[in-house]
């Protein structure tokens, strides 16, 4: 009761926190507020905080209380159902609205939540210009006609929408500080939040930027101030050069060259560091604390998953299915708990120092205490060179030459296991999209062995596959499909094999024909660490709360040293950008303080850690397993076209008996749009059961 209480409790104060942000936006370009944070400021300035204090309390700490109380709130919050959830009312606004190629799948939440934001950035442009219209007056230095005039206020209030987009752009990307878990969306569907807050502030920065050179060329004064650094006030050079550097990154990660040249997407997007410090020269400090909150959570999750990643481990063993796919088997600590649909990021030192990629676990932290896997299929240059490694060691002789050291960072995923309050699960995928859905049938059964949860939905999982080999990937959980009989079995499997001609097969014989999957063992002489996963959030929000602190001290001490008192501030006559070096300064100790924290923290918790222990597992059943029951075949399987999802939809309810059914989807975007299509039509078509709740999942970014 006193748990519950207490939850209530952080949560109003996490939308108390929230919505005065929010008024501190909406309230900004007002003259009632210009006027009265000068007067705040002025008085501020007297004080051991001054100005700088002031606007990092009001503007940027925020934004980190929400990180730091929301860490609490997600610790406290019960990791399991213990008992069935009734339907959310909300569920209707996470329902898809729109289906569309060019948008992809959106919800009813995500479209209000962007005309919200869009209307905030009317505002913001709206009380910002109509001032400026009314009290237009001609610069001196600048030989420009009303129109001219006019123009040149229009690019420089869209530059404030550009840093506008900036603010909330990084929110998206934090994995241990993340504030979109406490809506209950992972890391890996908020990055779409992430490309559309991206894009829209590349347009408003390069209209902003190329229509004040053009003014700027219409008045000749372009010579003078375009290659200039200058002492006060807005620095153009540090403009231009964060504009290039915004449109490189933005380029590089259009889709046609992620995803055919993912390094250039990775290396390219590391120039964030300097966009981020040549935005701080150009728009100055004032303007910087409003962007800051996200630029300080990032940095100090990004350090802290660094920290985790550490020490390295090695890759135990894989196992190589007749469609090439492999399966990565991984030291886990079985204290390391994780959810169903959970992801981790691995690195291969031995392919690039530098380079993560994400992968969806497929193993449940139930059934498997000592270890954890992963799924690859070589259609990249990363993965392929992983495969070919692993094909490689297999052809060499001694433990040293077989080890393949790997970093893991992870996992991330819900908090809770939101999909057993449904009667039942449609569970969709396409390909190597299997992956999310091959834990959360395992999680489950061990659910049922165990009897922890009475009531769990029934499943049944649509996998298209273009090859029938390919179906060799369900050989994980094939125990589970035939192993049970038919009143206990909790998933039928339908399977569609798009690129075949018809066959008389079925599913049981055909995982015994493709059931041949090749083990690798791997050499672990030098293992000495297994994957252990993030640290406590409590001891994360301690550390996000230390380092924002330690800032402002630095930021204080820094200023009363460098920056000399003056009783006039408008006669101060040190240059702009010693201000914008200072919050650099500040920024960088407080991370080194904040780092060294975290090692201590994590030096700690390695020494407490269970040694690895290497033994057989049990999920090598890996010929026969699909003999183990003698039932009727109930799994379905069909040749030469792709599911028909209206049929399947229809079928669904009197095949399971849910009349609350969790609609699952992991493959292809067109996969996904089909689903979504048929589940916006059966929520608009009636509000009466069954019901379709749609979920999109990722299995890799």
């Amino acid at each position: 009761m006193a748990n519950s209480t207490l939850l209530v409790a952080l949560k109003i104060l996490l939308i108390l926190i929230f919505a005065a942000w929010v008024s501190l936006w909406l309230l900004k370009p007002t003259q009632l507020w210009t006027r009265k944070w000068k007067a705040a400021e002025d008085k501020a300035r007297a004080t051991v905080f001054g100005y700088y204090g002031l606007n990092f309390a009001v503007y940027t700490f925020p934004p980190i209380a929400l990180a730091i109380i929301g860490s609490f709130y997600l610790n406290l919050k019960p990791r399991e159902s213990i008992r069935r959830k009734g339907r959310k009312l909300t569920v209707g606004f996470s329902n898809p609205l729109v289906v569309s190629t060019l948008l992809g799948v959106l919800s009813t939440l995500e479209i209000l939540a962007a005309f919200l934001f869009i209307l905030f950035l009317a505002w913001n442009f709206y009380a910002r210009i109509s001032n400026d219209f009314k009290n237009l007056k001609p610069a001196k230095s600048l030989m420009l006609n009303s129109w001219q005039l006019k123009y040149l206020k229009v690019a420089t209030r869209f530059g404030l929408l550009a840093e506008a987009c900036l603010a909330f752009l990084l929110f998206p990307t934090l994995r241990g500080l993340a504030l979109f878990r406490l809506l209950g969306i992972q890391f890996e569907a908020s990055v779409r939040y992430h490309i559309w807050l991206g894009t829209a502030m590349i347009f408003f920065a390069t209209f902003h930027g190329a229509s004040t050179l053009f003014v700027w060329g219409v008045s000749h004064y372009i010579q003078e101030e375009i290659w200039e650094w200058q002492k006060t006030g807005r620095i153009y050079l540090a403009g231009e050069i964060c504009l290039v550097t915004g449109l490189v990154i933005w380029i590089t990660s259009l889709p046609q060259i992620r995803r055919k040249q993912f390094e250039i997407f990775y290396y390219t997007h590391h120039l964030y560091m300097v966009f981020l410090v040549f935005f701080l020269f150009h728009a100055g400090d004032r303007h910087f604390y409003m962007v800051f909150p996200g630029i300080f959570l990032f940095g100090l999750d990004k350090l802290l998953r660094i920290i985790q990643s550490r020490p390295e481990t090695c890759i135990l063993s894989a196992r190589i299915f007749p469609s090439k796919a492999i399966e990565f088997i991984l030291p886990k600590d079985p204290g390391l708990k994780y959810t169903p649909t959970s992801i981790i990021f691995v690195k291969v030192p031995s392919i690039s120092k530098y380079e993560w990629h994400s992968f969806s676990i497929t193993s449940s932290s139930r059934v498997d205490e000592n270890t954890m896997s992963i799924m690859i299929k070589s259609e990249g240059s990363w993965t392929s060179s992983l495969s070919h490694m692993i094909q490689t060691r297999q052809e060499l002789d001694g433990d040293q030459t077989k080890y393949i050291p790997i970093a893991v960072e992870g996992p991330y995923g819900p908090v809770s296991l939101d999909f057993l309050r449904y009667d039942s699960l449609l569970l969709v995928s396409g390909g190597i999209g299997i992956t999310p859905f091959l834990s959360i049938v395992q999680e489950l059964a061990s659910s049922q062995n165990s009897g922890i949860n009475k009531f769990l939905p029934r499943m049944q999982l649509i996998y298209v596959v273009k090859k029938s080999q390919d179906i060799c990937l369900l050989n994980s959980i094939s125990p589970l499909i035939f192993g049970q009989p038919a009143e206990k079995c909790l998933l039928k499997v339908k399977v569609f094999v798009t690129q075949e001609e018809q066959s008389d097969a079925t599913v049981r014989e055909l995982l015994n024909e493709f059931s041949q999957v090749q083990t690798v063992n791997l050499g672990t002489k030098f293992l000495n660490f297994s994957i252990s996963g993030l640290e406590n959030s409590l001891w994360m929000a301690a550390i996000a709360g230390i380092s924002s602190i330690l800032f402002l001290i630095f930021l204080i001490m820094f200023n009363h040293i460098f920056v000399p008192s003056q009783k006039n501030p408008a006669k101060e006559k040190t240059p702009s950008w010693v201000a914008d070096l200072l919050i650099i300064s500040s920024f960088v100790l407080a991370l080194i303080c904040s780092i060294f924290v975290a090692l201590v923290i994590r030096w700690r918790r390695l020494k407490k850690l269970i040694p690895p222990t290497l033994q057989k597992q049990s999920k090598a059943l890996e010929k026969g397993s699909t003999q183990a029951s003698d039932a009727l075949e109930e799994h379905e399987i069909h040749f030469g076209g792709r599911p028909n999802f209206e049929d399947i939809f229809a079928k669904f309810p009197d095949e399971t008996g849910g009349s609350d059914i969790g609609v699952l989807v992991c493959g292809p975007e067109t996969m996904k749009e089909s689903v979504a299509s048929i589940c916006q039509k059966k929520w608009g078509a009636k509000k009466q059961k069954p019901n379709f709740s749609f979920h999109s999942l990722n299995f890799t970014l």
